[in-house]
């Protein structure tokens, strides 16, 4: 979507129809993960940033996870809490319901992207105001929530500076952590100059590429926003069941600006983000930091509980999203991907994402984990979801990394395994085929020895010949690679019984 060049309004608010700032991310008609990565990795300044990012922030990584002793400890407690709440999410979401609409907030229920969307809008509409402020969200980009509000007329800015470096630039999301990763300062600079201007006040004329002035404009261009919005919307790391509460970690002071300042916030919480209590939160609040950003704790952490009287938001609205993690949570396999905390250490690792980056996956869910948990979500109908199970190396470093030890390579295979499947409509592959009825063969001692006596009887026909070639048909590439020996004379069975006289071998 391309920005209009329209003048701002004199409170720096664009004028009424400005179109929303940002892109349609449908991901409709992406081409499958091979395809779009060889264009990736023609970028070479992406490929650059890359690597350097991803470096420092595996370095950092090691260095606050090497002073933990008990690390592997935490990590099997924050495993084991993820698996027995999903065992009983019903239980502990309807826990979570009660106690948050009994602090004040509202809580909905939305089936799909589809009706979370419409929550959100009537929502909005109901307060009058035509523009909102959001902290950054996975959950809203999976759902698609700006270019919904942008389809109804409201304005949606993001705050996250990465966030907003994306949304200025009509960019995608490349990184679940960083989502500007793949941008350097000089980008970000030129980005700035020139579409700050078009949607509230515009960058300074003398901006440099110094992370200092950078931040400096863009929070010069936010403050108004925050001032003056009267909605704000997050998503939430955690929710605890046993308060209703919500969790925000971020790094900037953003998100609880957000947080704070509005009358209404509306929240977006996949399913998945519940935790039983505070005392499993505590776990989580010591892997999270030292996973994402290589800090030993978040710099601002938000929790809020419903609505307290004359502070903060007095609408708190709360959304629960399901958008197919049911189906998710069906497969015995897959449902491990639920445990995901979106750390993004697993990117961080991964050398396919390194070098293709996030783009090539088609989804807001990039790296190791977006290729599991993408095609469980959307389905494996596209080409793009058909390949992302593919998109890997299996080398495993995703797992060594992961805080709660989803064991990403064996979900690889498990869906790669689905896609064959269903690639075959339900009739058997070949190899299925061959093995099947070489099954049927081995479980009859008289079939075996009428296949080894067939064997031995087409020996006579390939003469002095020790090997025999190239077969055709479906064994033509597996042939071609390999020396085929001719059937023997004599099988084993018939050469005792010459030499021994028995009619079977003694075990």
């Amino acid at each position: 979507m391309t920005l209009t060049h329209a003048e701002p309004a004199p409170s720096g608010k664009p004028p009424a129809g400005h179109p929303h700032v940002g892109v349609t991310s449908t991901f409709v008609g992406m081409p499958k993960f091979p395809d779009a990565a060889r264009i990736e990795l023609a970028n070479t300044t992406q490929r650059r940033n890359l690597a350097h990012a991803t470096g420092i922030i595996r370095d950092k990584r090691a260095s606050v996870v090497g002073e933990l002793d008990n690390w592997e400890e935490l990590r099997l407690a924050a495993e084991a809490i993820k698996n027995r709440t999903l065992r009983h999410l019903d239980d502990y979401l309807v826990q979570f319901e009660e106690n948050a609409t009994k602090a004040g907030a509202v809580v909905h229920w939305a089936r799909d992207a589809e009706e979370a969307n419409r929550i959100v809008v009537d929502l909005v509409r109901e307060t009058g105001s035509d523009e909102v402020v959001k902290v950054k969200s996975m959950a809203t980009q999976e759902i698609e929530l700006n270019e919904a509000l942008q389809a109804a007329g409201i304005d949606a800015w993001e705050t996250d500076l990465a966030e907003l470096i994306v949304q200025l630039g009509d960019d995608w999301p490349s990184h679940i952590l960083v989502p500007a990763i793949h941008r350097n300062r000089s980008e970000v600079r030129e980005i700035f100059l020139r579409r700050m201007k078009d949607v509230g006040r515009p960058a300074p004329e003398d901006l440099t590429d110094d992370p200092r002035r950078l931040a400096e404009a863009a929070r010069l261009h936010l403050r108004e926003k925050f001032l003056r919005a009267k909605v704000g919307i997050s998503g939430a790391n955690f929710a605890v069941a046993d308060t209703g509460s919500l969790v925000v970690v971020e790094s900037e002071g953003n998100g609880r600006m957000c947080l704070t300042l509005p009358e209404t916030l509306i929240s977006v919480v996949g399913i998945e983000k519940v935790l039983p209590s505070w005392a499993d939160l505590e776990v989580f609040l010591q892997v999270l930091p030292r996973s994402s950003t290589g800090e030993r704790e978040n710099p601002y952490t938000s929790i809020w509980t419903g609505v307290t009287p004359g502070d903060g938001p007095q609408n708190a609205h709360i959304i629960l999203l399901d958008n197919n993690r049911t189906n998710v949570l069906a497969d015995e396999v897959g449902r491990a991907a639920l445990r995901c905390i979106r750390c993004s250490a697993c990117l961080n690792v991964c050398p396919v994402y390194e070098r293709a980056g996030g783009h090539a996956y088609g989804s807001v869910y990039p790296g190791p984990i977006g290729a599991i948990l993408t095609p469980q979500l959307r389905g494996t109908s596209s080409k793009v979801d058909q390949s992302l199970p593919y998109a890997s190396s299996l080398c495993g470093a995703c797992f060594d990394v992961c805080p709660v030890r989803i064991d990403i390579p064996e979900l690889l295979v498990h869906l790669r395994t689905r896609v064959v499947d269903e690639h075959r409509g339900g009739r058997p592959t070949a190899e299925a085929a061959a093995f099947k009825a070489m099954a049927w063969m081995f479980g009859s001692h008289r079939r075996l020895e009428a296949a080894q006596k067939a064997a031995t009887t087409s020996n006579r026909f390939f003469g002095r010949r020790k090997t025999i070639g190239a077969i055709p048909g479906p064994l033509a590439g597996w042939s071609s690679a390999r020396d085929i020996p001719v059937p023997p004379a004599e099988s084993f069975r018939d050469w005792w019984k010459r030499e021994r006289g028995e009619q079977e071998p003694r075990s």
